[in-house]
């Protein structure tokens, strides 16, 4: 188990100053295809029934969150047969207004990119890169004020890590997974604000374990419960972190630190490996 942190490093004194909510843009596709037809990740059980009225209805809610904080949200149309495109954050990512497209694992995906891809074309994206290696979008990138933080160990390859930064001139800082229920970097890892992140050890090797205590010695540390509820797979805006209410110990850290937690309920979708952050690509400017 990981305590959180209560130390007095800057990150941490920066509670006493207001958190400020930075206006974003998503990417969100609607679950009107959900289901579980296949297992890729261990949270897969095709044996497990599957409400599609009531993952519709949890992310509405979490659309509606978005909206109500003052953010743009723009929508993907689901196709019929590709049950996880709901979980946008893997469908590309976007740096800039440059945009590398995804490229999945696994042939289940696979379908997926031809509607991102079409999309992004349809909005003008003049910048669209077709990637050479397996990556699977904002689900193993995510953005820091600094740095890409790259994901691998389960699914994209770590010669991504090298294409992706020289398509968006930025450092990428790979990290590697080794818990197979933490198969995303947004599944172990969620970044709060420029220089601010909270992440759960355990989903990694020792060494990135050492490289995030380097680079972010004030993180949030997540428990295993949190963890267990897919609390670290939340987007924050600067303000609101927007997280499953299950995760009451990262509530209660993020609270200290001058965040507005915000729980929501994505246990629908969580039957498949999906959470908060996987429903929400964020498309940065």
């Amino acid at each position: 188990m990981y305590d959180e942190f209560t130390g007095t490093g800057s990150a941490y004194l920066r509670t006493a100053a207001a958190r400020v909510t930075r206006p974003r843009r998503y990417l969100m596709c609607p679950p009107t295809f959900f289901d579980v037809t296949y297992s890729i990740n261990p949270w897969m059980e095709l044996n497990k029934p599957i409400d599609v009225d009531l993952a519709m209805t949890q992310w509405e809610s979490l659309h509606d969150c978005y909206r109500e904080f003052g953010h743009e949200i723009e929508l993907i149309d689901p196709v019929e047969g590709l049950p996880d495109m709901v979980f946008s954050a893997n469908g590309a990512t976007v740096v800039d207004g440059v945009v590398l497209l995804a490229k999945f694992r696994y042939h289940e995906r696979m379908g997926e990119v031809a509607a991102y891809r079409e999309w992004f074309a349809a909005r003008e994206y003049k910048q669209r890169h077709e990637p050479q290696f397996i990556n699977e979008g904002e689900g193993d990138y995510l953005v820091t004020q600094r740095w890409l933080l790259g994901g691998t160990g389960f699914r994209t390859d770590r010669h991504s890590h090298r294409e992706a930064q020289a398509l968006f001139g930025r450092t990428v800082i790979s990290l590697t997974l080794v818990d197979p229920r933490f198969y995303h970097l947004d599944t172990a890892l969620a970044v709060l604000d420029d220089d601010e992140i909270m992440y759960y050890p355990a989903a990694f090797s020792p060494g990135s374990r050492a490289m995030l205590r380097e680079l972010y010695p004030d993180a949030v540390l997540a428990t295993d419960a949190d963890a267990e509820v897919f609390g670290v797979n939340a987007v924050s805006d600067g303000r609101h972190v927007v997280l499953p209410q299950a995760a009451t110990h990262l509530i209660s850290a993020l609270r200290g630190r001058g965040f507005e937690p915000v729980g929501v309920d994505i246990s629908e979708l969580l039957k498949a490996g999906g959470g908060v952050k996987c429903c929400t690509l964020e498309l940065h400017g």
